[in-house]
């Protein structure tokens, strides 16, 4: 008898996981909410980003050749 696809289980799935390390919860204060203005400005600033190109980099007067020597 062969073993049915039911029955193959990773074993590493058949123990439970480790609890959370207590590094991932934050401590201290919570941050502040933000008041409507200044979500309308991050919003504002936001599609500005989103529609402006990214500048490009300087091309230089020199080819490559030129620069070499």
């Amino acid at each position: 008898m062969g073993s049915s696809p039911q029955h193959d289980v990773d074993p590493s799935l058949a123990y439970p996981e480790p609890p959370a390390s207590p590094l991932w919860h934050r401590q201290g204060p919570k941050p502040r909410p933000i008041t409507p203005e200044q979500q309308r400005r991050n919003c504002e600033l936001l599609l500005l980003a989103q529609r402006t190109p990214r500048p490009r980099s300087p091309r230089t007067t020199k080819t490559r050749a030129e620069a070499r020597s």
